[in-house]
């Protein structure tokens, strides 16, 4: 049974500005498996983007209850590239209260613009 949806949208370059801006803000958004591919190497500015906006997209089906934390959603990829996330701490307890227990993500970046659209199931 689905819970509740949620949807994010961030201009490419606007959250690549605020990265470069801001140098430690990639280290409080995401883990060092978001940050880097499979082979290791640094994730494009869309990639990003679109990792940030599934966590934002998490919050919103959660309905945004305070005291989240950002490491507490990982958006990763699988070995054929196809991204999924995981749960813990903070996000873990909000969705169990709220009886969620399985999550499809779908990520996309096009023409500056990435996008995140998020299931929470029970």
């Amino acid at each position: 049974m689905i819970v509740a949806v949620g949807i994010d949208v961030v201009l490419v370059d606007r959250f690549a500005r605020a990265l470069a801006r801001t140098p430690l803000l990639a280290d409080r958004l995401f883990t060092t498996a978001e940050r880097h591919t499979r082979s290791g190497n640094p994730r494009s500015p869309e990639s990003l983007a679109g990792r940030f906006a599934a966590k934002e997209a998490v919050a919103k089906a959660l309905g945004a209850p305070a005291g989240l934390h950002w490491h507490d959603c990982e958006i990763v990829s699988d070995p054929d590239g196809r991204p999924w996330l995981t749960v813990a701490g903070t996000v873990a307890a909000a969705a169990d209260a709220r009886g969620v227990n399985h999550w499809h993500l779908s990520l996309s970046h096009d023409g500056g613009i990435a996008s995140a659209m998020v299931v929470a199931e029970r």
